[in-house]
């Protein structure tokens, strides 16, 4: 390495960075995959919100249907 025509300072920086890449590479795919966790967590608790409010309105719907009938708003579906 004593004649090479790279000044040994580029070398050393080149060297720098891939040895810094290469660090930081296990804390990088460790991120990615909390970030991943956590948007695959909060998608499973929307989903959760939306199928108990769908719920609701059925349920709703149906006791709406009940008192309806028991009043006599509406005639008896027999």
């Amino acid at each position: 390495m004593a004649d090479s025509p790279i000044d040994p300072r580029i070398i050393d920086a080149i060297t720098q960075a891939n040895l810094a890449a290469l660090a930081s590479a296990p804390a990088v795919a460790l991120a990615s995959a909390y970030q991943t966790l956590a948007n695959a967590a909060s998608m499973a608790a929307l989903n959760a919100v939306h199928a108990q409010q769908q719920a609701f309105i059925a349920h709703q719907a149906a006791t709406d249907r009940g008192v309806a009938l028991l009043l006599g708003l509406i005639p008896d579906p027999k």
